[in-house]
């Protein structure tokens, strides 16, 4: 079933990526060297078996990404990694090669990162766009109207007046298909993409084995070059379907054991990303 235009919520199948590929990538995945207990080999194995490539895109840290561009797996493997801003959103950023995806790591991620390490760098998202465009890499909104009472979307945090519509400008996609959100934030990132004319990605945002695969983005190119101008280009087509309640149930059970030896830090970055909201409330009641 089309959703929007170039979005199909529907099982994902070797016929329908034929349709529209030949490359299918899953955008959004974690491993080990985050807050998932999936480990890059095993991510790798599945890919293979499925026949698509994937992106690593770890919280805060490239190691996980490094160590699939050097398995020498044959899976096509898009350089990745998912910043977290300190206002809240969450940036998905990919790359050309890897050494533009190290450097940048290494000089304005790395130094900025906090006691709990997969949660927000020290750099609000303006900053992370204006650091990051200085590399061969494109920009993406991840999960743009995340997630659940967190101000993790980009799109979330501009509605809600903590961000200007304009940072929008310096985005080159939307993640239009997340596995993590709902089925209606999902429609809504869709719209966004059509609105403002940005390509489109999707991926599981899987924190488990068996969530790889279940969202892709398909595009016509076989080269990294070419997919990711296929992303910018709008000639990209998002396939999968979204978590059920129960999947999102478990994975939010396992990835919560990552972050036990970080309590005390993490409640803190919530505390700080959430306290705008918390303000507007509390004027909003004064003015009654």
């Amino acid at each position: 079933m089309s959703i929007s235009s170039g979005v199909y919520r529907e099982k994902v199948t070797e016929g329908r990526i034929a349709e529209h590929g030949p490359t299918a990538v899953d955008m959004h995945f974690h491993t080990n060297h985050s807050d998932s207990t999936t480990t890059v080999a095993g991510a790798l194995r599945r890919a293979k078996r499925l026949g698509i490539g994937v992106a690593i895109t770890d919280h805060n840290t490239i190691s996980g990404s490094e160590e699939a561009l050097r398995s020498g797996s044959g899976v096509f493997v898009v350089p990745g990694i998912e910043v977290s801003a300190a206002d809240g959103p969450h940036i998905l950023l990919y790359f050309y090669d890897l050494d533009s995806m190290r450097e940048y790591y290494e000089l304005h991620v790395k130094p900025f990162k906090r006691s709990s390490p997969y949660l927000a760098i020290r750099q609000d998202t303006w900053e992370i766009v204006r650091r990051s465009m200085g590399y061969d890499c494109i920009r993406v909104a991840a999960h743009p109207y995340g997630y659940l009472l967190f101000n993790k979307g980009l799109q979330k945090c501009i509605e809600a007046h903590y961000l200007e519509q304009e940072i929008l400008e310096h985005f080159d996609g939307v993640e239009v298909m997340c596995g993590g959100m709902t089925r209606t934030l999902n429609d809504r990132a869709a719209s966004l993409s059509e609105r403002f004319l940005k390509g489109r990605t999707g991926g599981t945002d899987g924190h488990l084995l068996h969530d790889l695969g279940n969202v892709v983005t398909v595009g016509p190119s076989t080269d990294l070059e070419g997919f990711l101008g296929d992303v910018v280009e709008r000639r990209t087509t998002v396939i999968g379907r979204e978590k059920n309640t129960l999947q999102k149930t478990v994975m939010g059970s396992v990835v919560m054991t990552k972050y036990f030896r970080y309590t005390f830090p993490s409640l803190r970055i919530h505390y700080e990303q959430n306290a705008p909201r918390v303000r507007k409330y509390l004027e909003a009641r004064r003015r009654r």
